[in-house]
């Protein structure tokens, strides 16, 4: 049941709470904070808090900069950080709208609640687990990161790991925001870490996975780390993925709609629809879910980073993987999806991704035979497979070809993202790297 307002200001006044940070993202994914002091929250309850939206990334232009934001009330939480330091402050996250009371067209929080929706209107409800992997770098000096790795361990080491006790105070942290932690680990490579939080309903989920990224920097802040979501911080060892989970429920019953005891993957019609829309946008989408240039540095043969668009159950180096089902467990059933990066905005993320998956099932698109080879040691050509872009700018040129993906975003937020991603890909091709220097200055 959601919380009313009423509710909000007695957890406030037993928390002894002095601010309240209100917070939204831009369209890169970037967390965005207004903070008032508890004196103005009534006000903010009741009729929302303005702010000049021009300044912030692919929001608005000057002659339609003015917005307010209205808090989530179930999305409220200490911020335990803050308090420790004697600033007791909670967050709220906040949808934004326009001075005439409709929702922001360049809010990506609206753009998943419109998908959501969409998916409703079919009876649906549309679930996802992510798994963010991250690195903890060293700092110098003066506090900034270097790409110095914490530690030298590798997957689910012990000895070595030297960041376990960091992780402990990580998932504490996550549990005040309500967030339920499954799992932590480290990864393969040095320095590489995940955690893992359960799946759920995917606007709450995504709440979750920004939360997760502010939280985990601020904790590493704390012990003299930098935790960074970059995709391929370090050449010639694994990046970091973001493998997102999900399945389709029945919102009458509750019943796993992916689940097909007589299918030999166990996976439903509905999941095979499904999973051929993900893999029928896959091109139009990657522009979203791994949104740097660095992303397709990650994107490579030989990393346990999917390039070609195929789907299997034992083969991580297909796009899509299907996890072995339990009978005894059908609602476990899923999907994943293994191309995105946790530098992606989730928000627009999980929508896209919603909108593939309809689309293959409004059209009842064909699933291909799965791939269960390692396909990083076959010809793709002999299998008909088609790869991912193989970079930002290949990616942006399938993004605004898609219609289904251009569709879920919006033109606003199409016309933004693109606008700013292109000038992120001019820039590189402007920049002298220090592979070249490192080439071709003393050659020529």
């Amino acid at each position: 049941m959601a919380r009313s307002n009423d509710e909000i200001r007695a957890i406030v006044a037993a928390q002894r709470i002095e601010f309240i940070n209100l917070q939204f993202t831009d369209i890169v994914g970037m967390v965005k904070n207004v903070t008032i002091p508890v004196e103005q929250l009534d006000d903010c309850l009741d009729h929302g808090v303005w702010f000049d939206g021009s300044s912030i990334e692919g929001f608005a232009r000057i002659a339609e900069s003015d917005m307010f934001l209205v808090p989530d009330a179930d999305s409220y939480a200490m911020i335990p950080w803050d308090s420790a330091a004697g600033y007791p402050t909670a967050r709220l996250i906040c949808d934004v709208f326009t001075p005439d009371g409709k929702p922001f067209a360049g809010d990506p929080r609206a753009i998943l609640k419109h998908a959501v929706s969409e998916a409703a209107q079919l009876g649906m409800g549309y679930n996802v687990g992510p798994e963010l992997e991250f690195f903890l770098f060293k700092t110098d000096a003066n506090g900034k990161p270097i790409a110095d790795p914490h530690d030298v361990a590798g997957y689910f080491d012990v000895s070595t790991d030297l960041a376990s006790h960091i992780r402990r105070q990580m998932v504490r942290a996550l549990s005040a925001f309500g967030i339920e932690v499954e799992a932590a680990h480290h990864e393969v490579a040095i320095g590489q870490h995940e955690i893992d939080f359960k799946y759920g309903p995917a606007l709450r989920t995504a709440d979750h996975a920004v939360t997760f990224r502010t939280t985990l920097k601020a904790i590493a802040q704390q012990q003299g780390l930098h935790a960074t979501f970059m995709p391929k911080p370090i050449s010639g060892i694994n990046g970091s993925g973001m493998h997102v989970h999900q399945s389709l429920s029945d919102l009458k019953t509750g019943q796993n709609l992916f689940y097909d005891a007589n299918d030999p993957y166990g996976l439903s019609a509905t999941a095979r629809h499904f999973i051929a829309g993900l893999l029928s946008h896959a091109k139009g989408m990657i522009a979203i879910l791994a949104p740097l240039i660095n992303s397709y540095k990650r994107l490579v043969p030989g990393y346990e980073a999917p390039v070609y668009l195929s789907w299997g159950r034992t083969n991580r180096s297909a796009l899509v993987r299907v996890p072995r089902i339990s009978p005894q467990r059908p609602q476990a059933t899923r999907a994943e999806l293994r191309c995105p990066d946790p530098a992606c905005n989730p928000y627009l993320a999980f929508a896209v991704m919603l909108m593939a998956g309809l689309d293959g099932i409004k059209r009842k698109l064909p699933l291909a035979a799965a791939a269960e080879e390692d396909l990083y040691h076959v010809d793709p050509r002999a299998r008909n497979l088609e790869t991912l872009p193989g970079s930002l700018g290949d990616a942006l040129v399938e993004l605004q070809r898609d219609e289904v993906i251009t569709s879920a975003i919006g033109p606003h937020v199409l016309e933004r993202f693109v606008e700013a991603k292109t000038q992120e890909w001019e820039s590189y091709h402007l920049a002298v790297s220090q592979w070249e220097i490192d080439r071709y200055l003393s050659v020529y």
